[in-house]
């Protein structure tokens, strides 16, 4: 299979084999008007399998949405065919309005205007804490 390069844009590498279309929902990128094209199961030296996703446009991408979802996606912004810019992603701090509080008792239940935030209190098992409520948030 032939995967041609972008001449300008944005690729998301190193994504955990089968993380591509979680990505593409959580980014909007359904919603864009320019190229996407997720190459899924890519053979990888260091990873065996990863899946690539390539944006045919420079946009803002929501960084802490990425690291939360895979920690290890590396983001190439791509300018005349080459990489100018490589960022190496790590899990946020913080995130906000990316996951929901579950906790009925939260006061995210009944303030329907408040944002969702959640501080990172375990990096090591992944998990993070409601900033109102202390409800855990540990799968991914």
């Amino acid at each position: 299979m032939k995967i041609d390069s972008i001449k300008n844009g944005i690729v998301l590498d190193h994504i955990k084999a089968g993380k591509s279309m979680e990505i593409y929902k959580y980014l909007g990128l359904d919603k864009l008007d320019c190229s996407v094209a997720i190459i899924k199961n890519a053979v990888s030296s260091k990873m065996g399998k990863k899946d690539i996703i390539k944006i045919a446009d420079n946009l803002d991408l929501n960084l802490d949405v990425l690291g939360y979802i895979d920690p290890d996606i590396t983001v190439c912004y791509i300018k005349d065919g080459a990489i100018v810019k490589k960022k190496h992603l790590e899990l946020p701090e913080q995130i906000t309005n990316i996951i929901r509080c579950k906790n009925p008792r939260c006061i995210t239940s009944e303030e329907r205007g408040l944002d969702h935030i959640f501080k990172l209190t375990d990096r090591e098992n992944r998990v993070y804490r409601c900033i109102y409520c202390e409800s855990k948030k540990s799968e991914y």
